[in-house]
């Protein structure tokens, strides 16, 4: 781990976060069952040094239905986002995470991790690189989780207080989704 750590920091392309004395922000574990793969670190999480630490983080704990002790056991619950440093800022947002990092970068992380049963992929970046038979749109993703399931995927939105008007306009996710893939989350920490 250290040695991905200190080469992920060493590549030229993350020089300017290295200087900036951040660290790559994912979190991973050779015994890790279940991986979520979210966009990238948030500036306060990439400033805590600690990913998911934020009112997103803590609204994706009550999606899975577990405590932020579970959440943060990377012995069985893995962070992985699609870029491991935060974006920069954008006209409406943070910025996407870069195009070509999980491509250079998720082959090794993945690899250090031979239990992984469940990927949890959180948004439309990490929808879009993983699920090659995705539907049009990121509600008929979500809503067709189940087309996944076999090939250890399953897709959710954001958890950001930005997509609330998504969750009230498509309550099923929080009715129906939620409890299966708490289900499923359960189950994995049990075995």
């Amino acid at each position: 781990m250290k040695k991905l750590i200190s080469k992920i920091m060493d590549h030229p392309s993350n020089s300017e976060y290295t200087q900036k004395g951040y660290k790559p922000l994912f979190s991973i574990h050779k015994q890790s069952c279940i991986v979520l793969i979210g966009q990238a670190p948030g500036i306060r999480a990439q400033e805590a040094d600690t990913p998911w630490s934020d009112p997103s983080g803590q609204k994706l704990q009550e999606w899975l239905g577990i405590t932020p002790e579970q959440f943060y056991d990377h012995k069985t619950i893995a962070l992985v986002p699609m870029d491991f440093y935060y974006p920069g800022k954008g006209k409406t947002g943070d910025l996407p995470p870069r195009k070509d990092f999980a491509a250079m970068w998720h082959p090794q992380v993945f690899a250090a991790m031979p239990n992984l049963e469940l990927k949890i992929l959180i948004g439309q970046y990490s929808q879009n690189y993983y699920l090659l038979n995705r539907k049009k749109t990121l509600t008929e993703t979500v809503k067709n989780y189940k087309e996944y399931i076999k090939d250890g995927f399953f897709p959710i939105p954001h958890p950001s207080p930005r997509n609330n008007i998504w969750l009230k306009k498509n309550p099923w996710f929080e009715q129906e989704v939620v409890p299966e893939l708490q289900k499923i989350i359960k189950y994995s920490l049990k075995n």
